[in-house]
């Protein structure tokens, strides 16, 4: 019965997001592809669980190629509690971005659920100091019931060109347990996950409209794709850190 109700939640949830968001995943598109077009990569970052969103967008297969996810250790939900405490630490965005090769008028997408933790919005701050444009996917309920944890009081979705609402309750759990006093089943991992995935779409359309081949990594394990993704390589390397 639980796994059924999760199911028809995260459809539910889906469809609400795509009628509700769609116009900013279609503007959030158009800013990005315009910067792909003049050779820029796109960056990704995220911390904890948000983490695991900018890697499911890197380095894979029916994925777009020039995108440069911002994975750093400390920051993953692999190390347990400790990323909570790093995402608190003032001074550790700057840091980060500086460790990665940027361009003025690129694009981040910066996730974070909360949008209130002092490193993604630090990374949001110095980002835009540096000339990117900053997306970020965040849930802006949490406005409504909490305050940011930056001095400067601000959330990342105050200091974003383009905002992607998952609308994701505060404490993310969706499912009640009878008899229990917490909710659990979290949905910012596939609904982020599908916003995410819509929009690298909507890019690959874009820049399909525009005459250009998309950069598309094909899957190593059909003919032909070692030698495809190796000439990708070659071209992105330089531009990327983790390839």
């Amino acid at each position: 019965m639980l796994g059924e109700e999760y199911f028809d939640r995260v459809i539910f949830h889906l469809k609400s997001v795509k009628k509700s968001q769609f116009k900013n995943i279609e503007e959030a598109a158009n800013l990005i592809a315009s910067s792909l077009v003049e050779g820029r990569v796109l960056h990704v970052f995220g911390c904890g669980h948000s983490q695991l969103l900018a890697s499911e967008l890197f380095y894979r297969a029916g994925g777009l190629v020039p995108i440069n996810a911002m994975i750093e250790n400390p920051l993953s939900p692999g190390e347990g509690v400790k990323s909570s405490w790093f995402e608190r630490i003032p001074g550790y965005a700057s840091i980060i971005l500086d460790s990665y090769q940027t361009s003025p008028g690129e694009v981040i997408i910066i996730i974070s659920t909360s949008g209130l933790n002092i490193v993604p919005v630090e990374m949001a701050i110095k980002a835009k100091e540096k000339g990117l444009k900053i997306v970020t996917l965040t849930s802006l309920r949490y406005r409504d019931v909490f305050e940011s944890r930056h001095p400067s009081g601000k959330m990342i979705a105050d200091l974003s060109d383009v905002v992607i609402d998952s609308d994701i309750s505060p404490g993310d759990a969706a499912i009640e347990v009878p008899g229990y006093p917490y909710k659990m089943a979290p949905l910012s991992g596939i609904i982020g996950a599908s916003i995410l995935w819509a929009l690298i779409c909507e890019i690959v359309s874009r820049l399909s409209e525009k005459g250009i081949e998309p950069p598309i990594w094909i899957s190593g394990n059909i003919p032909g794709g070692d030698d495809t993704n190796l000439k990708l390589l070659n071209k992105y390397r330089p531009l990327i850190k983790k390839l």
